[in-house]
């Protein structure tokens, strides 16, 4: 009985599925029926009749070729957890140039309004993408639409032919409700492969946006290596070498004072002594913010672990077994675990964290349809939870967006769950071959 109303539940979910994928897939060539009513409806033998159905026919096609493929992509993702990336070109900021004319990218314009407006235009019509949506609307509908009007259209023979007192249009009608009830939980699935074959990016799309995207993962590490150097020559200018330079002061005056004022030259000795403790404490701290020696020694859990301990947080470390990474990406997913705990700490005000690391077996989709792990397809997955007011978000400019930027240059991902209220979830997902 159980089984018996699964399948009769299947079969409903998979009737509304079917009619969700011909509606949608119909709307094209529903648009260029009611054309060509509007044609007839004017006159046949007028040939000037047959402009206005090109011209509005033309005009819904390329309006609904987009939104029809974004819905076809969003009921795959929903129906069978396949996703399917758009591929779309990005714009890029317009600039306003001195000569207060705006630059989108192809052209200088007058106003912003102009320059977005144009920019949109060449880029829709340059886009292969576009001429991939209006290729996909056409097929569409003569695949899986018509596939997936099978049930809908069995429901129609079978209220039509059941009702008729003639037995041969009874048994049609018989034979329709029985071909709608069996095709029920398959004919939706054939949105699926067909939006994968004739959605998916080409691989000259897909390389092309890969080149843009390592072209600026490049300039961001470049920005980011800049910053660090900076950062060392800030923190060595104004605190080692300053209490060096100190330190050689307060030696020189001792030296003078030696023979003159013995207590005041061992008064400066036991400065100049302290000062070398401080500034040996600082180059530590230094090198420790460059790397710490616990990383290097005895890799990403134990340096983790002693960051835990160090942490004014109740922390609780856990791991799956002892994990080896290559050390750019143990650095990165280190001190990217340092700063989500600082942020824990300084904007979420929590008093509990639990930092996991484990393995990920099943590789890290960077959204170009291809895995990224090497080989073996395995990853690291570090998960940071805390029990703070919530409210985490990446903004252009800060700490998480910074965070995500470096992991891009491993091919790793960042997603953020912080729910106002709290608790705050950061994943960090690295495909690494080394595990």
């Amino acid at each position: 009985m159980r089984q018996v109303v699964s399948w009769v539940a299947g079969a409903c979910v998979g009737f509304a599925r079917a009619c969700v994928v011909v509606t949608v897939s119909m709307l094209v060539p529903a648009v260029w029926a009611a054309a060509v009513a509007v044609a007839i409806r004017w006159g046949v033998g007028n040939p000037w009749s047959w402009v206005p159905v090109l011209v509005l026919g033309s005009v819904g096609t390329l309006a609904l070729s987009r939104p029809v493929c974004r819905m076809f992509r969003f009921v795959v993702a929903t129906w069978t957890a396949t996703d399917i990336p758009a591929g779309y070109r990005r714009a890029e900021p317009v600039v306003r140039m001195s000569t207060g004319y705006w630059w989108n990218g192809f052209s200088y314009e007058r106003t912003r309004r102009d320059a977005l407006l144009d920019q949109r235009w060449r880029i829709r019509w340059s886009d292969p993408a576009t001429w991939r949506d209006l290729r996909f609307t056409g097929i569409a509908p003569i695949t899986t639409g018509a596939i997936a009007a099978l049930p809908p259209a069995g429901v129609a023979v079978a209220v039509l032919g059941i009702g008729q007192p003639a037995p041969s249009a009874r048994l049609v009608g018989v034979l329709g409700l029985i071909a709608a009830v069996a095709g029920a939980p398959y004919a939706w699935r054939s949105a699926e492969p067909v939006a994968v074959r004739f959605l998916r990016a080409s691989p000259a799309m897909v390389l092309a946006d890969r080149v843009a995207e390592l072209t600026a993962q490049r300039a961001d590490t470049t920005v980011a290596q800049a910053a660090e150097i900076r950062r060392i020559e800030r923190d060595l200018h104004d605190g080692a070498q300053a209490r060096l330079v100190g330190l050689g002061l307060s030696l020189a005056t001792a030296e003078k004072l030696m023979g003159t004022d013995p207590d005041q030259a061992k008064a400066l000795m036991r400065e100049a002594r302290a000062g070398a403790a401080t500034s040996l404490t600082e180059l530590r701290e230094l090198v420790m913010g460059i790397n710490p020696p616990v990383l290097n020694e005895r890799g990403l859990i134990d340096a983790v672990r002693a960051l835990a301990l160090d942490s004014p947080l109740e922390a609780v470390v856990s791991a799956e077994v002892p994990l080896r990474l290559d050390p750019p990406i143990e650095s990165a997913l280190y001190f990217g675990i340092a700063e989500l705990v600082t942020n824990a700490i300084k904007h979420a005000r929590a008093t509990r964290a639990r930092i996991s690391l484990t393995r990920d077996d099943t590789g890290t989709d960077t959204g170009t349809g291809t895995d990224t792990g090497t080989g073996t397809g395995t990853g690291i997955v570090v998960d940071v939870e805390d029990d703070g007011r919530g409210g985490a978000d990446v903004r252009a400019g800060g700490g998480l967006e910074g965070l995500r930027r470096r992991l891009a240059v491993f091919d790793g991902t960042l997603e953020i769950t912080s729910p106002a209220g709290g608790p705050t979830r950061v994943r960090m997902m690295v495909p690494c071959a080394s595990l």
